[in-house]
Order: C-alpha cells, then structure tokens, then sequence
C-alpha cells in the first residue's frame, strides 16, 4: 500500500516545467535591422507618399522616380560683365548684375521642367575675400519651372568679371524637386562661397550636412560626380538613404532596382 501511495504522488501530482525558452531573435544590430528595413522596395514607397504630402505634391510611382532623368551640360568658358546681356546655357540664362555692394548673378530656368542646377563660377583676375560678401538666401539646388534664382558671386569692384566655367541640368519631378532642395549643396560638390546661402524648404526631417569622406574624395579624383550624387537625391530621401559608391546616374529607364542602397543590406 506504501508503494502504491508513492506511486500515486509521482504520477498524479502537479508537475511544474521550467519555462519555454525564447525563440531566435532578429539577427544583427538595431542599425544594420533598420537599413535593411529601408532597403524594402515596400518601405520606399510609403516613404514616397509620405513625402509628396510634406511636399503638396502627387505621389510617383517606383516606376516614375526610375526614370531617366534629361541631363543637360555646358563646359565652355563664358565671361559675364556687370549689365551685359544674359547667356543662354543648358536650359539657363545667366546674368551678371551690381546689387548694393555685391555682384550678384541671376539664373533662370527656360526650360518646361523643375530643374536641378549647377553653375560654377570664378572671378577673373581671380580675388579673395568673397565670402565677407552678404549671402543672400536662395534655392541653390533647384530652379522652379519658369523660376528665377538670385546668389551673390563677391563683393562687387570695379574691373572684376565673372567666368562661367561649367553648367549643368537635370529635368525632375516635383517629389525631386523636394527631395533636392532639401540636400546641403556641399553634399553635391558645390563650393561652400556659394552653398553658404542655400535655404531649404521647412522639413521635420533633416539631412546630414557632413560629407563622407569617400565621397569627397571620388569628387575630387573625379570618380563621381555632381551628375551622380543629384541623380542619387532626386531619387531618395537624404535623411533616411546615403549615396553607394558604386551608383552612377541613370542612363537608361530602370536601369537599376530602388531604393539603391549599399550592397550587403
């Protein structure tokens, strides 16, 4: 009767069983889990909707924002005198004016497109001290369709002349036009005596000022450039997706999956 009495605890008693040990969790870091979140064509669309409310515009399609954009670039020299009539350059007519103390030149788009512009400036004979010139607030990324933009060159002295040594365009869409306004110009290669007055839209979401060294350094070896990296932007957002070395400006429509990220994500 013993034997069985023990028996009965053993078998029918309460048995309490260590808890169950989690499952696997997520493989990698918070920041490796986040850029492959971002990397999801999923994620980029929302992004794109999102975006284009902030912006008041239609919201494009994956297909729409992979399209080739119309390139335009002029390397000849121009020399623009103060009062001289305006030049007609890759889709932008140039002119050099006095403002108060300040040579100022007016740029505006003669094209039927938002544009994202480029135009390299040097003052002949070459002088210094252009940056205690007053910078006047301006888009230094975008022209508006039909717009006009107004920077200051230099402090304005008399026999100085402006030399117009590069220009170029690319036609974008609105939500680009966004995108694009809201990059720090240094981050696409434009000298700081010119980003230096650059005013970006109102936006929550703001982007890095701080140029990647490796970036840097493919402008300076001429490995990338000011095509590459506004190609780049035009396409995504600069607050969430950084630039791949290896990404060059679409040549064809498509020509590569988006979001573009760094390969490994």
């Amino acid at each position: 009767m013993l034997v069985a009495g023990i028996t009965m605890v053993r078998f029918c008693g309460s048995v309490s069983l260590p808890p169950k040990p989690p499952g696997p969790g997520p493989i990698g870091s918070s920041r490796q889990l986040l850029q492959k979140g971002t990397a999801s064509p999923a994620v980029y669309q929302d992004y794109l909707a999102k975006d284009a409310a902030a912006a008041g515009v239609r919201t494009p399609s994956i297909d729409e924002m992979g399209r080739k954009l119309v390139y335009r670039v002029d390397e000849g020299r121009h020399i623009l005198e103060v009062g001289q009539p305006a030049i007609e350059i890759a889709g932008l007519k140039l002119r050099v004016d006095r403002s108060g103390e300040s040579m100022v030149l007016q740029i505006d788009n003669t094209t039927m497109s938002d544009l994202g512009y480029a135009v390299t400036t040097s003052l002949t004979p070459n002088i210094t001290g252009c940056t205690n010139a007053r910078a006047l607030a301006f888009n230094a990324m975008v022209l508006t369709k039909g717009g006009s933009e107004t920077r200051v060159e230099c402090i304005f002295r008399d026999g100085v002349s402006l030399a117009v040594t590069r220009v170029e365009t690319v036609e974008i869409s609105p939500l680009s036009a966004w995108y694009l306004s809201l990059v720090p110009p240094m981050m696409v290669g434009i000298d700081e005596r010119i980003a230096r007055g650059h005013r970006p839209p109102e936006s929550a979401d703001k982007c890095s000022p701080v140029l990647a060294q490796a970036v840097r350094s493919g402008l300076e070896s001429g490995e990338i450039g000011w095509r590459d990296l506004v190609d780049f932007y035009a396409r995504h957002r600069c607050s969430t997706y950084r630039f791949p070395m290896s990404y060059r400006a679409f040549k064809s429509d498509s020509e590569r999956a988006l979001p573009a990220v760094p390969s490994g994500m």
